[in-house]
């Protein structure tokens, strides 16, 4: 007896969605995203505004971006993300639809239904497209867990009261205690 086969998707199935249906594609399978809560949009909303005052203080080439926005990661019909915040520096990955390629540093804010994913799929995902740097955040337990895979080092989990380094800028750190307040 044959296994029924899973179907495989593409981006062309995620922009079919009916408008405000938000999902992703990792690797043809669509993942369902729920709206995010008053918490997470807070922490998202914080954390791109002091990234973005940082590169703007030391006239930085890098820009944020705040979901919704659509990353092409591997530049293929079957990946399709909206990282939390996406933080590209190559100017030649953006274009009308959002980013073509792996962004600089990806953060990705933990909800009820993400965990899974941003913990296992999306870490896969985002270190064998190219990301430089991703962090996980999950305001349930106020931790950081932060992957620089540029130069390969051990992963480092913090608590929101740490001054969290960032790994491509070598003079960046986040508290993120001190953004919430």
């Amino acid at each position: 007896m044959a296994l029924a086969q899973e179907q495989t998707y593409t981006i062309d199935d995620i922009y079919a969605l009916p408008d405000g249906q938000r999902a992703e594609l990792i690797d043809g399978k669509i993942f369902d995203m729920a709206p995010p809560n008053t918490v997470h949009q807070r922490i998202s909303y914080a954390f791109a505004r002091k990234i973005s005052d940082y590169i703007d203080k030391n006239n930085g080439n890098c820009e944020v971006f705040l979901a919704p926005f659509a990353v092409f990661l591997n530049q293929d019909s079957h990946n399709y993300v909206e990282p939390d915040i996406s933080v590209i520096c190559d100017k030649n990955k953006l274009d009308d639809r959002g980013c073509n390629g792996a962004p600089d540093w990806i953060i990705e804010i933990v909800s009820p239904s993400t965990g899974r994913i941003d913990y296992g799929i999306k870490l896969f995902k985002y270190r064998t497209a190219g990301v430089r740097e991703y962090w996980i955040i999950n305001p349930k337990t106020c931790t950081v867990n932060v992957f620089d895979f540029e130069y390969e080092k051990e992963s480092f989990q913090y608590s929101f009261e740490d001054e969290i380094p960032v790994c491509i800028y070598q003079d960046f750190h986040i508290c993120i205690s001190e953004l919430l307040k």
